[in-house]
């Protein structure tokens, strides 16, 4: 019986429309009718007895999953890479005869199946198909049990494919009934060397396609600290919401067999400034409408929600956090993918190699003219392929930046820019090379602004942004210094090669130098500050010149964000020294916490800026660095053995050391494999009280794990701590 109408796709691929979603799904009825007449022959009751029927079909999900590396996601579905081969077995009514029945395998993704799309595929068991790239093979046949090996193709689309077993007879073809515990999902295969995504080291597979937890660096190029973010790339329902991602951002099924396409997608998709993306950027320092950016721990939780309130964006993130999830995406795809920090990074400086800070006449920082900023640290990332599209020395890592800075072909995204294409200053391959080369490499200019509004150039550094570059080491927990694979050392015969490489590219050229140097350098220095303390700030003035020389300096601070924004002005000193050639001097300025904390904005960063003029030559310079305060311990402890399947208690200790009350404090708990995300929250602790937080968590799996706590309110953010726990396996 004709259980609906027959499917049919049409074979010119033009008629169909792009199938944009993962989810979507027309299948085909369980049986279609061959519209032909046949000979007299047997009754239909010696047919149904001698006809082949499929009783049951084993995907092997346990024995493919660990043959595949993909054992660690928490999913009851097959998961797979391309290229490589898996194995189902397939029970029959009777005993298989290869060369006389004919069986095929059907793997359809998607809502318009097509065969010249690749996404309806037909692998006829045990016989060649040269047109189809997916490849079959008959294992073993045992009876009525045929172990049959599949092999995806090396280019296909990454997803969710349902699978049919279809008996071919002389009445018609008989699938089996759509069964979602049979669907496969096919990912990208870093192990493979024909996939676009292969890496050759193990070591690096495992830290940057197989790490479901990492470490995402911030602070100051001086006073590096760090955070860990629980990626989670294998925990349950991430994989899907994912797939989700780019179904939202209705990204056509067949871009997402190129790792080059995926990447530059979902660089857009992950903020939401323009086709409501994952993520909502704010730096507005107001958080009460979601969560603020730095109480998140990981990745799951947002991608979570999203999907779950299907496609509404979540709300909020800064650059770390975009960084972190998009590694997510890209990892639980199977694209090596790790997170970086540059230090001193310029922004809104329109790729123009500039980054002007504007002084009035008396050398304070004069706010209202002062439109671009660097960036204490921003992070990006980098995934590892190669790139067709681009000469062979430009594979390799590749810079992707879902931070919604600058448009780039009318959508907020950023990449995939191959990081030696940037060391060369070859700016001219895509794509947004030249946006990223401004990032590590622009100027600060120091202007002066008189009370006409004139400019003058006061100096110039050229070495101030793009100080450090670091992501994580492999199987450790200290940073990797990577500045190297972005540029050459500063003032080098190669480096400047490399400028003017850029300049050939269309950037624009520096002819604001050389500057008349003034022969004296002023250097801020300061000690770890923790926030709430008194500090001193050293001017180290260095006369490099042959005469005695006097400076008269002043000291602005203000109260800023980590993206070099400033917000309150707090201190405004003048100092003077004296000189003598070839010599050395220091100044020091004293920071009393009493200035600075009623303006503290979040993760506590100061901003100073130094203007020195020099009596004897009439000339100028200037220097800046940021204090970033370091905020109070947050201590976890263990009580008892971590083993596999048996209660651990874990507990959380905060102390609030400051005079003030601490207002709407959430603390998280989070970790792969460990515990689910618990959520706890205060609505005050008072100065000098403390918080201890109990809870008891029961381990999923063995091995080393970790688990990150993170404390967070509007006065207060960047408290965090992580536990590393070896779990054992079950008695």
């Amino acid at each position: 019986m004709l259980l609906q109408p027959s499917l049919t796709w049409p074979s010119i691929s033009g008629r169909i429309p792009f199938a944009k979603s993962n989810l979507d799904e027309y299948n085909p009825s369980e049986f279609v009718a061959f519209d032909a007449f046949r000979p007299r022959g047997p009754t239909d009751e010696e047919t149904q007895a001698a006809s082949l029927s499929v009783l049951s079909v084993d995907m092997r999900v346990a024995e493919n999953k660990k043959d595949h590396n993909t054992h660690k996601y928490v999913n009851s579905n097959l998961i797979v890479r391309r290229n490589k081969e898996f194995t189902i077995i397939v029970k029959f009514n009777r005993d298989f005869n290869e060369q006389q029945d004919n069986v095929e395998l059907e793997f359809l993704i998607g809502s318009s199946p097509d065969e010249n799309r690749g996404t309806y595929i037909i692998l006829p068991i045990g016989k060649e198909k040269p047109e189809v790239r997916w490849k079959s093979r008959v294992v073993e046949t045992q009876g009525n049990y045929v172990t049959v090996g599949v092999t995806p193709d090396t280019s296909c689309i990454i997803g969710r494919f349902r699978i049919f077993v279809v008996v071919v007879s002389d009445l018609g073809k008989q699938r089996t009934e759509r069964n979602t515990d049979t669907d496969v999902y096919v990912l990208f295969n870093p192990w493979d060397p024909a996939d676009h995504v292969y890496m050759d080291k193990d070591e690096d597979r495992q830290e940057y396609v197989m790490n479901d937890v990492g470490i995402i660096y911030n602070g100051e190029f001086n006073n590096i600290t760090s955070r860990s973010w629980n990626f989670g790339q294998f925990e349950q329902g991430v994989l899907d919401a994912c797939l989700f991602v780019l179904d939202s951002g209705k990204v056509p099924l067949v871009f997402r067999g190129s790792a080059t396409e995926i990447v530059r997608q979902a660089s857009a998709l992950m903020n939401a400034q323009d086709d409501d993306g994952v993520l909502v950027g704010n730096w507005s320092g107001d958080y009460t409408e979601g969560t603020a950016p730095t109480a998140w721990t990981g990745s799951p939780e947002i991608l979570l929600k999203y999907a779950k309130e299907g496609g509404e964006p979540v709300c909020f993130a800064q650059c770390w956090v975009f960084a972190g999830v998009l590694n997510t995406l890209v990892r639980c795809l199977g694209i090596p993918a790790r997170v970086i920090t540059n230090f001193c990074s310029a922004h809104d400086n329109t790729g123009n190699l500039k980054t002007d800070i504007v002084l009035d006449e008396d050398g304070k920082v004069d706010r209202s003219r002062t439109k671009d900023s660097v960036w204490n640290y921003h992070c990006w990332n980098e995934v590892y392929m190669k790139r067709p599209d681009l000469p062979e020395k430009f594979s390799g890592w590749q810079v992707i930046d879902s931070t919604p800075q600058e448009t780039s072909d009318g959508l907020y995204r950023c990449g995939p820019t191959s990081v030696n294409a940037v060391k060369e200053g070859e700016l001219s391959y895509p794509f947004d090379a030249k946006f990223l080369f401004a990032e590590l490499n622009s100027d600060v200019i120091y202007h002066q602004c008189n009370k006409q509004g004139k400019l003058k150039i006061l100096n110039v550094d050229t070495a101030y942004v793009g100080k450090l570059v670091v992501t994580k080491k492999p199987d450790s927990s200290d940073y990797e210094d990577i500045t190297s694979t972005y540029k050459y050392p500063e003032k080098t015969v190669k480096e400047r090669e490399v400028m003017q490489n850029a300049e050939r590219s269309g950037m624009p050229a520096r002819d604001y130098l050389p500057l008349t140097e003034a022969g004296v350098t002023i250097e801020i220095q300061t000690d770890t500050v923790k926030m709430g303390d008194n500090f001193k700030l050293t001017l180290n003035i260095n006369n490099q010149t042959s005469q005695t020389c006097t400076i008269n300096a002043t000291i602005t601070g203000c109260v800023a964000f980590y993206t070099g924004v400033t917000s309150t002005t707090f201190k405004l000193e003048n100092k003077s020294a004296t000189v003598e050639a070839s010599k050395t001097e220091s100044l020091t300025v004293d920071v009393n916490a009493s200035e600075y904390t009623p303006y503290l904005v979040e993760q506590g960063k100061l901003l100073f800026v130094v203007y020195g003029h020099i009596e004897e030559t009439d000339m100028s310079l200037s220097t800046m660095k940021v204090v970033t305060l370091q905020p109070p311990k947050l201590t976890i402890m263990m009580s008892g053995t971590p083993q596999v399947g048996k209660d651990l208690m874990i507990s959380v200790d905060f102390q609030n050391p400051y005079n003030f009350i601490l207002h709407n404090v959430q603390l998280r708990l989070d970790g792969p494999g460990l515990i689910p995300i618990k959520l706890k929250t205060y609505s005050q602790i008072l100065p000098g009280g403390s918080v201890k937080y109990k809870v008891s968590m029961v381990p999923r799996t063995p091995g080393k794990k970790v688990l990150i706590a993170c404390l967070d309110c509007p006065l207060l953010s960047q408290v965090t701590n992580e536990l590393e726990i070896e779990t054992l396996k079950a008695e």
